[in-house]
């Protein structure tokens, strides 16, 4: 269950960075937002993984009965694009836009009843 001083995305980002980081990524940085100009949205995560850029998005729900919505229902076409936008300032700014790159996600659902997380990583939602 989501502590009292984490809110659900919080612990939800923490354990897919915990995944990631056990599978061998390394994590970059973590709700990365362009610096200057207008504001284009976030990255959860920014990790470097067999020396190939990946942004992740982060979903996370907490399963309160059997009717839950997955995670990866919130991903859709506007927020793709959004994360593309905002993956490629993040290329500009750290003078990488030559680097090998991609797009994952990683969904969380979060067990109500036990507290128990069930994590999906879903790699290369960009074809």
């Amino acid at each position: 269950m989501p502590s009292k001083h984490l809110s659900t995305g919080q612990l939800g980002e923490n354990i897919a960075g915990h995944y990631l980081e056990k599978r061998g990524y390394r994590i970059l940085a973590r709700n990365y937002t362009n610096r200057t100009g207008l504001r284009l949205g976030e990255i959860d995560l920014i990790a470097l993984y067999k020396g190939r850029i990946v942004f992740v998005e982060v979903k996370t729900r907490v399963k309160k009965g059997e009717d839950a919505l997955p995670p990866e229902a919130n991903i859709n076409r506007d927020k793709l694009r959004k994360l593309a936008r905002i993956a490629n300032v993040y290329l500009q700014e750290t003078k990488q836009k030559d680097r090998a790159y991609g797009f994952d996600a990683v969904t969380v659902l979060i067990d109500e009843l036990n507290g128990k997380a069930r994590v999906n990583h879903l790699p290369d939602i960009f074809l």
